[in-house]
């Protein structure tokens, strides 16, 4: 390894240290000057952190809800079954954050404040808009959207307790999720890192409360995750307000442009695709298990994709620091630092997935059982376990070359990946696998076979479009 390549040793003691210390004193201008090394530390370590308790949001309802007396494995599988709608919710918040925080970031490099600044407010209120249209939309079609993604009648009333309530907290979910890569392109990671820090504790701390004290089971899960979602959405909107961010957030009519709406849509339309298809991949996952094998193979693709989410976040936040890197110095011009932070990520993402590959296989009773005390559903899932999470050794070249894409500025590069792993690869092959000898398992190979072909084409399209997409430079936003 390089000396600029970054250790794991030095990246976990960083992390300690930052949360210590409450992280490096960044501004703008350090996203051009600053080593990337120690950029890419200090902006990555507080976002991996708040990634990793944001996971904890969904994966503690999960095994709390688990882990209920007589009826944990039904209602594990019944709330595994909103994931497609929590999916479609958040891709919506991916859409204007993911696609107007680069541009933001693309302004200031730029030294266009003002335009940032429109950027910002736009999105905050098409973020205000469109939670109000999804929350009516959900409630009114939320029954047969669970049975269409695979509910039977003993899990339908668990899915349903679940959902009914955690629509209501869809403005604070799309705000905190769409406003919060605006902290974090502004060199602000740690205070990026407390707004999920904030609502995840809060889901933790609630969370055995209502499920058990209150005895509200699914619902009280719910609740619990609306409340936390609530103090995250409130900590975004006084900080974005106030005098410490470099950008102020007004949510007044006239600050909305559609010539500032039309660049957020055009580069968040990647992400929005990822969120959609990977809601798409639930509904074929559980909705082609339940047809195959029934509620046990759905609580097993539950239990299965938990894992593989939770060991997603640390990568995402990589992603999140890494892309207003990119879009900084790629509109400062500086081709030089826009590589060498491609590289850095690209070496922690494959020294991270390879090892949470390797574990899983190793040790795959212990993180199951982390979720069910149903032996059946533990016994069912192992021999799973090796098929699902195999292809996620490689995923490094996906993530780091997909979003580096974000960065750059090239939507269509970026959408074109999105949809070749997941549309393109893994739904045909889940019901091609599905359809031979293997079954219920060629549904879970799918998830490998797609994540190993699409990784390497990514990471193959960037090696060759790179000189000539930094030759050409940023186009001015």
């Amino acid at each position: 390894m390089t000396n600029r390549a970054i250790s794991l040793p030095i990246f976990i003691n960083s992390a300690i240290w930052s949360i210590y210390t409450g992280g490096d004193n960044m501004n703008q201008e350090d996203l051009g000057t600053m080593r990337i090394p120690k950029l890419l530390r200090t902006m990555a370590l507080p976002l991996v952190i708040a990634q990793i308790v944001n996971g904890m949001y969904n994966l503690v309802d999960r095994v709390f809800l688990g882990h209920i007396a007589e009826s944990g494995a039904e209602t594990l599988t019944g709330v595994g079954l909103t994931y497609s709608v929590i999916l479609i919710i958040s891709a919506f918040s991916s859409l204007i954050g993911n696609g107007g925080a680069p541009r933001a970031a693309t302004c200031m490099g730029q030294g266009n404040r003002k335009r940032a600044e429109q950027i910002l407010s736009t999105s905050a209120i098409s973020l205000l808009i469109l939670s109000f249209a999804l929350m009516a939309f959900f409630y009114m079609f939320k029954v047969p959207l669970l049975y269409l993604f695979g509910a039977s009648d003993r899990t339908i009333v668990y899915g349903n307790e679940y959902l009914t309530i955690y629509l209501l907290g869809t403005p604070f979910v799309l705000l905190t999720l769409g406003l919060n890569p605006f902290i974090s392109m502004q060199g602000n990671t740690m205070l990026s890192m407390m707004t999920v820090v904030i609502g995840a504790v809060l889901n933790i701390v609630l969370d055995p409360v209502f499920i058990f004290l209150f005895g509200m089971g699914a619902g009280g899960a719910a609740a619990a995750t609306v409340i936390s979602q609530g103090a995250s959405a409130l900590y975004v909107v006084l900080f974005l307000t106030g005098r410490k961010s470099s950008l102020h957030l007004s949510f007044s009519p006239r600050s909305f442009t559609q010539s500032a709406l039309r660049p957020i849509l055009s580069l968040g339309l990647s992400p929005f695709t990822m969120g959609i298809t990977e809601a798409a991949i639930s509904f074929v996952f559980t909705s082609r298990l339940q047809s195959i094998s029934g509620d046990m193979a759905v609580g097993a693709m539950t239990i299965l994709s938990s894992i593989l989410n939770f060991a997603m976040m640390p990568v995402n936040g990589m992603n999140q620091a890494l892309v207003p890197i990119i879009s900084y110095n790629f509109g400062a011009g500086r081709k030089d630092r826009v590589l060498q932070a491609f590289r850095a990520a690209l070496a922690i993402a494959l020294i991270y997935t390879a090892a949470v590959s390797l574990l899983c296989n190793i040790f795959p009773r212990a993180f199951i059982s982390i979720f069910t005390s149903s032996s059946a559903l533990v016994d069912f899932t192992v021999p799973m376990m090796k098929f699902y999470i195999t292809g996620f050794m490689i995923f490094g070249f996906q993530t780091a070359s997909q979003n580096t894409f974000v960065g750059l500025g090239q939507a269509g590069i970026s959408l074109f990946f999105a949809c070749f792993r997941k549309v393109i690869l893994l739904i045909p092959l889940v019901y091609i696998l599905s359809s031979t000898v293997l079954g219920a398992e060629g549904v879970f190979l799918a998830e490998s076979i797609a994540d190993s072909v699409s990784a390497i084409s990514a990471f193959t399209a960037f090696m060759l479009t790179r000189n000539r997409i930094l030759d050409k430079g940023a186009v001015r936003t």
